[in-house]
């Protein structure tokens, strides 16, 4: 008999994470696998749980929630003290489900019966040193625009994912002055931007096509540079970039890499994974196949 925990946020995708908890719990049942329900209390409690949990006699962890979930349980796991790794499954709930777009899995029911069907693939992770601290993403680093429409977009929560098309607007309208040297493929390039992101995923906030390239287990990261440009020529970047129609814009730079840094002149958060955390100057360096998921 399969054996799995499951991690719920009871108030995490607007409150649903018992509801599609009561949908999900069926399909286990029927295919004879037990699981083991861990529910969080709190923001990072999800982190915690996986960090601390015992391992022995059980063939996963699963959590519904979206890409916040995500990055607690990756960062969770490969902070333990024992180094134990145990396989991860997602099953759609949260508000922002970039992965599991790329997944081509966002009904929960779906996730669930590929979770139960023990099929694994690999996820190369980011470890990205921010100033000192390390913080592993599976999803995104971003720095400039991407941090600040996330800031503006937790304001706008109201909203639901469409806050994310909103904010950007905002900010590119703001058209802040962005100083930096990049570090990638053994050169440095100084300039003003618009944003650098890595993405080791296709897709970020709501559905965006930031990444077209991207592949999860590759061992590389797809960096995206954007040069400083004009609020127009910014919105009409941003107005294609659902259907991955950015990339070759003469502003855009697209780079597949094992590794690259961000030296600006003014230190800033981060945006990883969607989370505003981190600080920098930063030094991302790919960990292939550092993980296993349930698909």
């Amino acid at each position: 008999m399969k054996k799995y925990y499951l991690i719920v946020n009871p108030f995490g995708g607007n409150k649903r994470g018992l509801s599609i908890l009561e949908k999900v719990k069926p399909i286990f049942k029927n295919a004879d696998v037990e699981i083991e329900i861990k529910e969080t209390r709190y923001a990072g409690h999800a982190r915690i749980i996986i960090n601390t949990l015992n391992y022995d006699g059980y063939d996963g962890v699963c959590a519904i929630g979206g890409d916040g979930t995500m990055h607690e349980l990756v960062n969770g796991m490969l902070s333990r003290e024992d180094k134990k790794k145990i396989p991860i499954g997602l099953i759609t709930g949260g508000t922002g489900n970039s992965f599991m777009h790329d997944l081509n899995c966002l009904d929960p029911i779906v996730a669930a019966k590929r979770i139960i069907s023990n099929r694994l693939r690999k996820l190369d992770i980011a470890e990205v040193n921010a100033a000192g601290e390390i913080i592993f993403a599976f999803n995104i680093v971003g720095w400039g625009l991407p941090t600040d429409i996330n800031i503006m977009a937790e304001k706008l929560r109201w909203f639901g994912g469409q806050r994310y098309n909103i904010a950007s607007i905002i900010e590119v309208l703001k058209n802040k002055r962005r100083l930096a040297k990049i570090r990638v493929d053994g050169q440095t390039i100084a300039g003003d931007y618009g944003f650098i992101m890595g993405c080791n995923t296709i897709h970020t906030g709501n559905a965006m096509k930031i990444a077209p390239l991207a592949q999860i287990d590759d061992g590389l990261i797809d960096l995206l540079v954007v040069r400083k440009a004009g609020r127009m020529k910014l919105l009409s970047l941003f107005s294609k970039i659902f259907k991955g129609g950015h990339v070759g814009d003469p502003i855009v730079v697209y780079y597949q890499v094992k590794n690259f840094s961000i030296i600006p002149i003014e230190n800033y958060l981060l945006n990883i994974d969607g989370e505003l955390i981190g600080n920098t100057p930063i030094d991302v360096k790919m960990l292939p196949g550092e993980i296993e998921i349930l698909i």
